[in-house]
């Protein structure tokens, strides 16, 4: 009989192990993942919409949709001690468990305290979610192909959060019926991983976060991951909002929505693939400032050609979308193999502080400017992104041209292993070793 125990560490991915072997391996877990981001992105918006319907204003769900930024936030913390407690399968069990409950509590309560207190619920089983998706990915894949394991995941976040976005069709927003689809969409996730014959990561050790170490590490790297979080999490939170602002129907809200989250997914996997052949920090560069003009381009199309807000989604969504994996790749480029855990927990923390922030601010952005505030908003932080970008390449030259910068073929990844480090401790101590006069980035 195959082993199927949680606990079983497996073989370190070789480092001439193919893209196809590493999906093949998780394909069980990037099911379950899609089927919660298919319930996730679906029930986001239906809440942004339900809100509408019960007369809450922009400030008000402002404050409830960045209660579950900071249980994203909280997630990042201490959920990787769940993680650790009880294993990678039982917490994801536990987690989707949560989230399926919390669902149908919307619609028994509709109550703004009570929803803060539901969504900062939510959010933190999301982070738990998170953490064991990219530990179980990690541990099968190498450093040469990071980018484009993580540009596969994000496809997989991305493709079932916008087909999710299609689901708001399906029943009135004001009844229960569509509370109910997303609790039992969020309870079939459960199936794929609980049956699959792989085995997962062993626990990661519980060792304590050091942003400053990691700020050290990689600048662009934290500051992204902020900037992303700033961004995305503005973008499902109050989207809802501006389209209603617009005129849009409850069809056109879902299409809009749609439009920008595929959009994300079409440039995943190219930019993905690109950034592990050059210099990161100039395809994020460019990324960031181009996501910048597509953002002052919505605003201007949703004054004068609002039929044409469709296709400045796609294109919105597919720069923007791409900012977190770029940085998470290149920080964790230059993070020492013992640190990954940290590292990927430091991200997920700081990205999650920027999503705390961004509903907030952007409340406030459309409160003054109106419906187009929301993406005004966005324009400055990824203009701003782009600049510091910029400053960084001027501080440190291509590492990819160091000596010191050899790849190191182990397997990478935000949530690793324990033992996958520890079988190849010598081989990577003296690399670590070599790669400590360029980690600064």
């Amino acid at each position: 009989m195959t082993n199927t125990s949680e606990h079983t560490n497996p073989e370190p991915a070789p480092e001439s192990s193919s893209l196809l072997v590493t999906v093949r391996s998780v394909y069980s877990l990037l099911l379950s993942y899609g089927l919660l981001l298919l319930a996730n992105g679906f029930f986001g918006t239906l809440l942004g919409v339900r809100s509408q319907i019960e007369g809450f204003s922009t400030s008000i769900v402002g404050l409830i949709m960045a209660a579950y930024f900071l249980g994203l936030l909280q997630g990042a913390l201490r959920a990787g001690m769940v993680v650790a407690a009880v294993g990678h399968i039982r917490a994801f069990a536990a987690f989707a468990s949560v989230m399926s409950v919390t669902a149908l509590l919307h619609v028994i309560v509709v109550d703004q305290i009570v929803w803060c207190i539901l969504r900062f619920a939510s959010g933190f089983c999301m982070a738990g979610m998170i953490v064991v998706t990219e530990s179980w990915l990690n541990a099968r894949s190498t450093k040469r192909t990071r980018g484009q394991v993580m540009a596969l995941y994000m496809i997989t976040n991305y493709f079932s959060a916008g087909c999710g976005q299609f689901l708001l069709t399906l029943a009135d927003p004001a009844r229960f019926q569509l509370f109910s689809i997303a609790s039992i969409i969020f309870s079939l996730a459960l199936v794929p991983v609980l049956l699959t014959r792989s085995t997962a990561p062993k626990p990661p050790n519980r060792d304590p976060l050091n942003l400053r170490e990691l700020w050290r590490t990689s600048p662009l790297g934290v500051f992204g991951s902020f900037c992303a979080g700033l961004i995305n999490a503005s973008f499902y939170s109050l989207t809802p909002v501006f389209a209603f602002g617009l005129g849009l129907s409850i069809s056109g809200t879902s299409a809009f929505m749609a439009s920008v989250i595929f959009g994300g997914l079409l440039l995943q996997y190219p930019v993905g693939h690109l950034s592990d052949r050059i210099d990161r920090r100039t395809v994020l560069t460019m990324v960031a400032l181009a996501t910048a003009v597509a953002c002052v381009g919505i605003v201007v199309i949703s004054e004068w050609r609002p039929a044409w807000i469709y296709l400045a989604g796609v294109i919105y969504g597919g720069l923007s979308f791409t900012i977190y994996s770029l940085c998470a790749a290149h920080a964790n480029d230059f993070s020492s193999p013992e640190n990954l855990v940290q590292t990927a927990s430091g991200l997920l923390t700081t990205y999650g502080c920027g999503a705390f922030i961004g509903p907030i601010v952007a409340a406030s952005f459309m409160s003054y400017l109106g419906p187009q505030g929301l993406f005004t908003m966005s324009a400055f932080v990824s203009g701003f992104l782009g600049a510091f970008a910029i400053f960084r390449m001027r501080r440190r030259h291509d590492p990819s041209k160091a000596k010191q910068s050899r790849i190191i073929s182990v397997p990478g990844g935000q949530f690793s292993s324990g033992e996958i480090y520890a079988s190849m401790r010598n081989a990577q101590d003296r690399d670590v070793a070599r790669m400590s006069g360029v980690r600064r980035r």
